[in-house]
This record gives structure tokens, C-alpha cells and sequence, in this order.
């Protein structure tokens, strides 16, 4: 079985951009883009990669994948936490597209579709900032 792994990266813009412009040479090319290639997540510094991050919002992500919660209220109700800092959490992952929502009535059932998330961290090397952090 072939896990469908989400890479979460901190690296400059510059880099994503290069990146990019390789896939998409490959793409116009005769070589056939890689249909099991992992889905990536790019953040320009530590600090934004740690604002979406957090050890809440992990224990968050392990807990939706794992038990499956009917409702964003379910969620919360298994993490003990407030079900509308739970709702924000997700609507911030969701905006990476790390959670989706699935409508069931009137609720939103969080769905993680990744079986993993690895973390690389460059620590040998600067991160260059093409723009300013936000």
C-alpha cells in the first residue's frame, strides 16, 4: 500500500519557483508528469510553517485521521477543546488544503486525506526571503 504523504517544506520563494518551472518543462516535454509524485506545502520561513504547525493543531490533524469525527463538534468534544478554536484550526488547515470538509446536513465532517506529513527543516542552510515575511 502506497501512503499518500503530504511534504511540508521551508524554502525561499525562489526555490518553489524553480521547482515549479521544472515540472512544467517535464510536463511540455515527452516526459509524463509523476502521477505518484507526494503533494507539497512550501513555507517561506519557520515561523509561518510554526503559526499553521502548532502541537494543538497536530494533535488535531492525528485525532481527525485517526477516529474520523462526524462533526467539527465531535472534534473538539475529542481533543477537549472549544469547538469554536477547533473550527478555526481547521478552517486554517483547510485553507492549505491539509483538512477538507465534507457537508452532512448541517455538518461539516473534517477529512484528512494525507496518511502521513513529513516535516523537513533545512538547519545547515539560510532560507532566502524573496519577499518580505508576512
Amino acid at each position: 500500500m502506497s501512503q499518500n504523504t503530504l511534504i511540508v517544506t521551508v524554502e525561499s520563494l525562489g526555490a518553489v519557483e524553480q521547482r515549479t518551472a521544472e515540472a512544467f518543462e517535464k510536463a511540455l516535454g515527452d516526459e509524463s508528469p509523476d502521477a505518484d509524485a507526494p503533494h507539497r506545502l512550501s513555507f517561506e520561513s519557520t515561523d509561518q510553517l510554526a503559526q499553521v504547525f502548532t502541537p494543538r493543531t497536530i494533535d488535531l490533524l492525528q485525532v481527525v485521521a485517526r477516529d474520523e469525527p462526524a462533526s467539527i463538534r465531535e472534534a473538539a468534544r475529542l481533543v477537549d477543546r472549544d469547538v469554536k478554536q477547533v473550527s478555526e484550526n481547521l478552517n486554517r488547515l483547510a485553507a492549505y488544503d491539509i483538512v477538507a470538509f465534507v457537508e452532512d446536513g448541517r455538518a461539516k465532517r473534517p477529512v484528512v486525506s494525507y496518511d502521513e506529513v513529513d516535516i523537513y527543516l533545512p538547519l545547515g542552510e539560510s532560507v532566502e526571503m524573496d519577499a518580505a515575511p508576512a
